[in-house]
């Protein structure tokens, strides 16, 4: 990623971010992290259900109503909230609703979104019929063609700093084990003028390896991941300060420079400690284009504090708990954020109030935008990278007799070398939304099954009817077979196991 040079702050601004870091722990303003369970300091109030059988499942109380025809969000492609789901329907227990985010269970899947020919985003819109009283579902999907080069190696070069925590907390197994085989697994698949730099953190930071080329480091690298060892308590705000500061240290131009986390993230934090903490990792982003990605792991983990460090580092969120989720992140999802196709991306959903009574967003409560800062290029969004899709469901309700054009969206982002702004738009019409969910494509019921099935799982008051437990169990296990997809046999696994745990319910 490249920074223009005007919009550098170079070596003084180096210096302030350093000199903000350390302050920051002179004044205990820092995350000193315990053994504890997962944080839940940023947990929401329970959120409405489901509005129509086979249908369009509802966000929260705060979501889009009919008397505003805009809806604008920040784009999100975090996915650790049905990870982290999964690994919790699998031990035995469900999940504490606040940890059930519908957008990152929609955005677990592959989608079949055409792909621009050239940088930017293409913008696909469809949608079907949800059950009586007009309602219909209506997917808005973004997507990025893979990096050109990336292939042959003509990508530009990375500059990654790994944050490890090595507490107490790792040693179980599914944690520190699983990093380790990660790290080695990326290590291999970088490139030789990628950097990366390693520290460690447990009750004190320590840089364990310098930001080395790989050229001439890759065993250098290798051998400080085997030399990883769990350790005693957890102060993550020393690790991420750490962080920041070997990446300050390596910092590259020309160079996508990016802080990777890797931790159950188990800080035990005030409020005013973990604000101080996001003030930190959004002056590395604003003052130098370092960004942050996290990678959560553990059968505890403190998911609310690691999303709101990525969503303030323009980064995402992903959560490993087994060996074959391991490869898949480091062998596909961290190699594809490597380069950054849109900086500060945001979409706006225009509903035309003829044809359309109600609109309601599923899930992003934490990505809102107020409607007046889409084109406000100041206002933060999200970074996606190459190769990427973003969906976002609605739930639509149609007027009585209504035809015609329902919707147009848009999505709005910045070119990450030059800064310049660019858009796509697509519409829908209402003929678009006769058919029945049953007989979209795959894909888009696929989309259905996972937002209504995080909806289910938030333990809200439902709205009206929606299919139950089992209804969705014997959809997935039908798409399945379809799709002959594992992520999507994994998810009807993972209805399964809620449907014995809610006893049959």
């Amino acid at each position: 990623m490249n920074i223009p040079a005007g919009m550098r702050t170079g070596a003084t601004g180096r210096v302030r971010l350093r000199a903000l870091l350390a302050g920051a722990t002179a004044a205990g303003l820092l995350l000193t992290g315990c053994g504890g369970g997962a944080d839940d300091s940023a947990s929401e109030a329970a959120h409405d259900k489901s509005v129509s059988r086979e249908g369009a499942p509802a966000p929260s109380r705060e979501a889009d109503r009919g008397g505003d025809r805009l809806s604008t969000f920040a784009l999100d492609v975090d996915t650790a909230s049905y990870g982290y789901v999964r690994r919790t329907l699998a031990d035995g227990r469900l999940p504490e609703p606040s940890t059930v985010r519908p957008e990152e269970f929609v955005n677990s899947f592959r989608q079949d979104y055409e792909r621009p020919e050239g940088n930017g985003f293409r913008v696909s819109v469809d949608g079907a019929a949800a059950g009586d009283g007009g309602w219909a579902l209506m997917r808005v999907g973004l997507a990025t063609r893979p990096e050109p080069g990336a292939a042959d190696g003509r990508r530009a070069p990375a500059a990654l700093t790994f944050v490890v925590d090595v507490s107490g907390s790792m040693a179980e197994a599914g944690r520190l084990d699983l990093v380790r085989q990660g790290l080695r697994t990326m290590t291999g698949r970088l490139r030789d003028d990628d950097s990366v730099a390693l520290v460690a953190f447990s009750e004190r930071a320590r840089t364990v390896l310098p930001m080395t080329r790989l050229g001439d480091g890759r065993d250098r690298v290798r051998d400080a991941v085997d030399r990883l060892e769990p350790d005693a308590a957890t102060d993550l705000g020393a690790g991420v300060r750490a962080g920041y500061t070997a990446a300050l240290d390596g910092l590259r131009d020309g160079a996508t420079n990016r802080v990777v986390l890797m931790s159950d993230a188990l800080a035990n934090t005030g409020e005013t400690d973990a604000d101080a903490l996001l003030e930190e990792v959004g002056h590395a982003r604003e003052d130098h284009g370092i960004t942050l990605f996290g990678v959560g792991v553990g059968s505890e983990y403190g998911d609310a504090l690691m999303e709101r460090l990525t969503n303030r580092g323009d980064g995402h969120t992903v959560y490993v708990s087994s060996p074959e989720e391991a490869e898949r992140v480091f062998s596909e999802e961290l190699p594809r954020n490597v380069g950054l196709t849109a900086r500060d991306a945001k979409a706006q959903v225009a509903f035309d109030p003829s044809t359309v009574a109600e609109h309601r967003l599923i899930g992003y409560e934490n990505r809102r935008v107020a409607d007046e800062d889409f084109r406000d290029d100041g206002a933060d969004g999200g970074e996606v990278g190459p190769g990427h899709t973003v969906t976002a469901l609605y739930a639509v309700r149609l007027r009585e007799g209504a035809s015609g054009h329902v919707a147009e969206a848009t999505v709005r982002w910045l070119d990450p070398r030059t800064r310049e702004a660019h858009e796509a738009s697509r519409s829908l019409g209402t003929d678009e939304l006769h058919r029945s969910v049953r007989d979209a494509s795959a894909r888009f019921q696929v989309t259905a099954v996972a937002a209504h099935f995080a909806a289910a799982l938030r333990e809200s008051d439902p709205g009206v009817a929606t299919p139950t437990l089992p209804g969705l169990a014997e959809h997935a296990d039908a798409l399945a077979r379809r799709t002959e997809d594992p992520q999507v046999r994994e998810l009807a696994e993972a209805i399964h196991r809620a449907v014995a745990l809610r006893g049959g319910e």
